[in-house]
């Protein structure tokens, strides 16, 4: 990757720059918009007026390309016209969306004052307006933004001494920031590196926007990195990201004067920490007092997994980037998206804490055994909101009263959980499910009071008023009547004023000049008139006379504030709600984990019933015996196709004896698929879920590796055989005898001897030096001697059937070796032309008699190329058939036989064939 490759996205500090003489020619709204403007001049900035958000100048021509919409212009200024297109405001989120997956960054700037305040400095002065937010990949927060089964996280790298970094990261959902110390990683990384690559931890997290200063950026032992991650680095001037900064940023998020008080922190880890914290507080523009304390991770408390193991396996995602068909989406019965989320956190980072996992398997052991507990549980479940998500809006000042509706709905979810978990012995209990009960907290009083205020029908904003129920407030319940009831109120009173005057004809009537007044013919204007303490004349027309009271006069005025002060007592009425949340947000926050984890134990334990999973044993042994393993996403394709064929399971024992296996076999015979079961199991195990065996005993694994496929790398000048050797090298600096390594294919990129060498030479070091656990496919047969010199291999082949020249694959592994890979047989059955498959034959015999290389060239090379049985798809005979029987056949006319005489007619033919046999 070339150092120009990536471009600095520079993120101005909040003080607005001088005046620039561009503004010269500018009329005031366009001097605001500017001056706005020139503060982020890299976000596309949506620049309120009105109900819509309107873009300018570049601004303009970008927004009206990426959202396919009419582009427009505002005035001159300079001469020159002003490009202009706006979106409504109403719906801009859709618009907004769009613009994000495109990797732009929008600023949304605001009115901050009432257009009437603006009207008191005088008739040409305008709104004041501010940005009030900058939004990103990392930083958005609205559903209609975000997969609400997916993280949405924000990291950024920071670089110390030599190639010591550090990564850190946040999702706003949790608001709690993690830092991890990390290499620079690489094929030429040794096991005694104890802290992960920058890259593992990155594949681990899945981020949707990367920070990282300019200088780092540019660092070499990155670029291989941050080439995977191109679209999702957002790359900032050194000086933005520097140490006083992030000091600067902790100190004022947390409230505290000196670092040491957040905890042990290396420096590194404080300027990743301070930088994170400083870009989310520049693009929020709100308090982060809500935020967690920060928390170092530890160096290995995950099954390390780099970032081309995880593309191979298709944990998370597929090869072409889809989540269906991953092994993710082969295990997700979630019914929320909280723990939609965490399923996906847990696949990606299993644990190497053995009791940890042990913990996590003892309650899908339970819910598994107890059937209508577990049913009970996914039955409140299917009903629980995003807690997580809705509290992140609320506290980041951007929630709703359908968020608040959020709250109080998850709240009661949680004390059915409750409830369901407390009806159980408690002796009975795993532990796990037993601090659920506590985590879960009693909420009741928080509950109560959103159930009361909380009317039917939300809107989504809470400008939009009418959330508040009756009864809840009686001030908000009188000025509803006042705006709601008014045509109610003014017959009752109608109604009155008859009674009092005798005027039978008498109209309360309502005109946007003079308001509600009262009207009489002038015929009973005098009934009105002998009353002055009650009415008060106002006008007299010739086909009427009009007439006023205090009592219409005082309901007029409150009809007409009523609607502001409703809307006024409802944002009170939020905010009070809103604080009282904030209030107990520690707790709210640890309910919601609750709700996401009992989720996945549910979902898993639903997993393991309808997949017939088995739970595994784990220690700190060197173990590793499955028995009957599977392959659960080809499992379910399988199951999923018409004939629905089974999945014939293998077993696999890579204990000290025989930690190295050696698999040779036919392509499409499953060896493969077989390699992957085995490393899926074991990230099955470690994530704490049950696996896909009859039964599973694995020693702990601290390093998965795999290498498997073919593929290049054209964007980086590597090719497919560069790619492979890269990733075998990695693997074979930094597998240790903990680790589980599968390797397909080695060296059969490059020239056969050339591959040869490669693969054997690999075999030996893994067996020798590494002495990890590993299988190792090939087609190779001349390593299967490699068994005679190394006592930890095992040969294994996939059992295969021939029959009538036709072989049948049964996919099952057995000990032995292959006598050869049948790869003219595959050929045959993808279709490759006749004459390409009998050349093939040709070839193969003459390179299988051992003749040296020059002469079995030379012989290959004087084989007819064209000869006739090579070239002829549809033979002619050579020599006229004369045989009693071609004749016969050659003289019959099949169009002009009834059925009966080609009956007779087979049965002579027969005959014939009898007699000269």
């Amino acid at each position: 990757m070339s150092q120009t490759a990536l471009q600095t996205t520079p993120l101005a500090p909040e003080e607005p720059p001088p005046p620039s003489a561009d503004l010269e020619g500018a009329t005031p709204l366009m001097a605001q918009y500017l001056a706005l403007k020139a503060r982020h001049p890299e976000c596309i900035l949506f620049f309120r007026l009105g109900d819509f958000y309107e873009m300018f100048f570049e601004d303009a021509l970008k927004a009206s390309r990426a959202l396919d919409i009419t582009l427009t212009r505002r005035g001159q200024m300079n001469g020159q016209d002003i490009p202009m297109c706006g979106v409504p405001f109403h719906a801009y989120e859709n618009y907004l969306a769009k613009l994000i997956r495109q990797g732009f960054h929008v600023a949304l700037c605001e009115q901050t004052e009432d257009p009437a305040e603006a009207k008191k400095r005088g008739g040409k002065a305008i709104v004041s307006r501010d940005i009030v937010r900058i939004v990103t990949p990392g930083t958005v927060t609205e559903d209609s933004l975000l997969q609400g089964n997916e993280a949405n996280i924000l990291a950024c790298i920071t670089q110390g001494h030599g190639n010591a970094f550090a990564v850190s990261w946040v999702d706003l959902a949790h608001s709690a920031p993690f830092v991890q110390e990390a290499s620079a990683g690489g094929a030429e990384a040794s096991p005694s590196t104890t802290a992960p690559s920058v890259g593992d931890i990155l594949a681990r997290l899945g981020p949707s926007e990367i920070l990282i200063a300019d200088k780092t950026a540019q660092a070499p032992s990155l670029f291989e990195t941050l080439a995977l991650w191109r679209e999702k680095l957002t790359i900032l001037p050194a000086v933005r990201l520097g140490g006083t900064q992030a000091r600067r940023s902790l100190t004022e998020a947390y409230n505290i004067k000196e670092i040491a008080a957040l905890g042990d922190f290396s420096q590194t880890a404080v300027h990743a920490l301070g930088n994170l914290i400083d870009y989310v507080s520049l693009t929020q523009k709100c308090d982060l007092s809500h935020f967690r304390h920060p928390r170092l991770v530890a160096d290995a408390p995950y099954l390390a997994i780099d970032p081309a193991t995880r593309r191979n396996l298709e944990m998370t995602r597929t090869l072409s980037g889809a989540r269906s068909g991953s092994l993710l989406a082969a295990i997700d019965q979630t019914l929320t998206h909280a723990g939609a989320r965490l399923l996906a956190e847990r696949l990606a980072a299993p644990l190497t804490d053995l009791a940890a996992i042990k913990r996590r398997l003892d309650v899908q052991s339970f819910l598994t055994a107890q059937t209508p507990l577990h049913g009970k549980l996914r039955d409140i479940l299917k009903e629980t909101p995003d807690l997580e998500r809705a509290l992140a809006r609320l506290v980041l000042g951007r929630g709703g009263p359908r968020d608040l509706a959020g709250v109080r709905t998850a709240l009661a979810c949680g004390e059915n959980l409750r409830s369901a978990l407390l009806a159980c012995p408690p002796e009975g209990l795993p532990r796990n499910l037993k601090n659920a009960i506590g985590d879960l907290g009693d909420h009741t009083v928080l509950h109560d009071r959103l159930e009361r205020a909380l009317a039917e029908t939300l809107p989504l904003l809470p400008r939009d008023g009418g959330f508040i129920a009756r009864g809840f407030s009686p001030q908000l319940d009188e000025l509803v009547t006042l705006r709601d009831d008014s045509r109610r109120l003014i017959a009752a009173l109608q109604q009155k004023y008859t009674a009092a005057s005798k005027a039978t004809s008498l109209k309360i009537k309502h005109n946007q000049v003079i308001g509600y007044y009262i009207e009489v013919p002038p015929t009973q204007a005098d009934k009105l008139m002998g009353q002055p303490d009650l009415f008060i004349h106002r006008q007299t027309l010739a086909s009427a006379v009009r007439f006023t009271t205090v009592e219409l006069g005082e309901l007029e005025r409150k009809i007409t504030e009523a609607a502001d002060k409703a809307l006024a007592v409802e944002l009170e009425l939020f905010a009070s709600l809103l604080h009282d949340i904030e209030q107990r947000l520690p707790d709210l926050r640890t309910t919601a984990s609750a709700l996401a984890e009992l989720d996945v134990e549910a979902a898993l334990a639903t997993c393991a019933r309808e997949q017939s999973l088995t739970r595994p044993t784990l220690d700190d042994s060197m173990a590793f015996s499955i028995k009957g393993g599977r392959h659960l996403v080809v499992e379910q394709a399988l199951r999923a196709t018409r004939d629905g064929k089974p999945f014939i399971g293998n077993g696999c024992d890579l204990g000290p004896t025989q930690r190295l296996w050696l698999l040779t076999g036919p392509n499409m015979a499953g060896k493969s698929t077989f390699l992957r079961q085995n490393a899926l199991i074991v990230i099955l195990a470690q994530m704490g879920c049950f696996v896909p065996a009859q039964a599973a005993h694995i020693g702990l694994v601290d390093r998965l590796f795999s290498r498997v496929g073919a593929a290049d790398d054209l964007a980086r000048g590597q090719s497919t055989f560069m790619v492979e050797m890269v990733e075998t090298a990695a693997i074979l600096n930094q597998a240790t005898p903990r680790s589980l390594v599968i390797l397909d294919e080695i060296g059969r990129g490059t020239a056969t001897y050339d591959g040869l060498s490669i693969a054997w030479a690999t075999v030996e070091h893994l067996h020798d030096l590494n002495r990890c656990r590993t299988l190792f496919a090939t087609h190779y047969h001349e390593l299967t001697a490699l068994a005679h010199t190394l006592p930890a291999l095992m040969c294994a082949t996939m059992k295969i059937k021939e029959w009538q020249k036709e072989i049948i694959f049964l996919h099952e592994v057995i000990a032995g070796t292959a006598d050869r890979s049948y790869g003219l047989h595959v050929a045959r059955m993808a279709g490759l032309p006749r004459a390409v498959l009998t050349r093939a034959e040709a070839i193969l015999k003459t390179l299988e008699t051992g003749e040296s290389g020059t002469k079995a060239t030379a012989n290959l090379a004087a084989l007819p190329l064209f000869s006739h049985a090579i070239t002829t798809q549809e033979p002619a005979p050579a020599t006229k058939v004369t045989s009693p029987l071609s004749e016969a056949i050659a003289a019959l006319n099949p169009d002009d036989l009834s059925p009966k005489e080609a009956l007779e007619t087979l049965y002579h033919l027969k005959e014939i064939a009898i007699a000269n046999s």
